[in-house]
């Protein structure tokens, strides 16, 4: 009789010592923008040796390719869990609210990154894989339709990122409103089994 096998320890070590150095970009990007990332000042951040960003991603695009696929993932998770499930105006537009006052900083490091991708070529398919995400979780019946919601919304983003004052959900709501009306006309294509 053969025994099964244990997971492997350190292959999850490995995995959880990548994705700290992952979120821990993100967070130097919020803190010190792209200029602020280096593999040293990302060691320090996640709080691991100098020399385990380099062993994970051998460049600095390497691990800024990384932290946009991370995003992309997370964005994918937080508004599309929402969006897919039929959300109302109202919810979407607190969590627009939220993304551009109490999650600023976060906000505004993805766009950093993201607007990245359009000097860096090499950015660019991870860049657009949010896209490719948001389209996986939705799987729209109308696709044009929802592509102009997420480029409104990437729009309601960035111009409550510029903002004097954040905009809430009171002001948003309406936008979004509108932007999300005959959404039932265009129910999701059905999934194939």
């Amino acid at each position: 009789m053969t025994q099964p096998r244990k997971a492997d320890g350190r292959k999850a070590r490995g995995e959880k010592k990548r994705r700290a150095i992952v979120e821990a970009t993100l967070r130097v990007i919020e803190r010190d923008g792209i200029s602020g990332v280096t593999h040293r000042s990302v060691a320090r951040e996640a709080g691991v040796p100098t020399t385990a960003p380099t062993y994970y991603f051998a460049t600095l695009d390497d691990l800024l390719i990384a932290t946009l696929l991370w995003t992309a993932e997370a964005v994918c998770d937080d508004m599309l869990r929402i969006v897919a499930s039929g959300g109302t105006a109202r919810e979407i537009a607190e969590v627009i609210a939220r993304s551009v006052d109490e999650n600023r900083g976060r906000t505004l490091a993805e766009y950093e990154l993201y607007l990245l991708a359009g000097r860096r070529p090499e950015l660019r398919a991870a860049a657009r894989r949010w896209l490719d995400l948001a389209v996986e979780t939705v799987r729209p019946a109308d696709p044009v339709a929802f592509r102009a919601l997420l480029a409104a919304v990437d729009g309601l983003l960035i111009q409550g990122l510029i903002a004097d004052v954040a905009p809430n959900g009171d002001e948003l709501e309406p936008i979004v409103s509108f932007l999300i009306r005959g959404r039932d006309e265009f129910p999701a294509a059905p999934r194939e089994q």
